[in-house]
């Protein structure tokens, strides 16, 4: 039995999704044109601070509730429509993350390089809890 690494999961997540810098991220949030999404772990949110006009679904519910059919579906959250972008502490989770969301159907997808230790370095507020 071969088991992949984790490594190897983001490498090959890497080669199918889309990577946007904060500069790009900024522009679509400014725009109205994206759902910006945080799937860091709640305390991560608590210990690091928020990205203000950012959703947090956590990693592990991403999937659930983003799917119309789960009776976990947060209906109305978020646009559908729009882009999604992810992001956690630094781009490992999220690659992951948007590679699942593409196998689930979702088209306009993509994730932030660097993660929140880019985004505290680009224009986007962090608020602290």
């Amino acid at each position: 039995m071969t088991i992949k690494s984790s490594q190897t999961l983001v490498q090959e997540a890497l080669k199918e999704i889309k990577t946007i810098s904060t500069d790009e991220a900024y522009e679509l949030v400014k725009e109205n044109k994206c759902n910006l999404i945080d799937i860091r772990d709640i305390r991560e949110l608590e210990k690091e601070g928020r990205v203000e006009n950012s959703n947090h679904i956590p990693r592990g519910m991403l999937e659930f509730w983003l799917d119309p059919g789960s009776i976990y579906f947060k209906e109305g959250k978020l646009d559908l429509n729009k882009e999604m972008v992810l992001f956690c502490a630094g781009g490992l989770r999220s690659a992951l993350s948007a590679k699942s969301l593409k196998d689930m159907g979702f088209e306009k997808v993509s994730h932030i390089e660097g993660g929140f230790s880019s985004l505290k370095q680009s224009y986007f507020k962090i608020i602290k809890q």
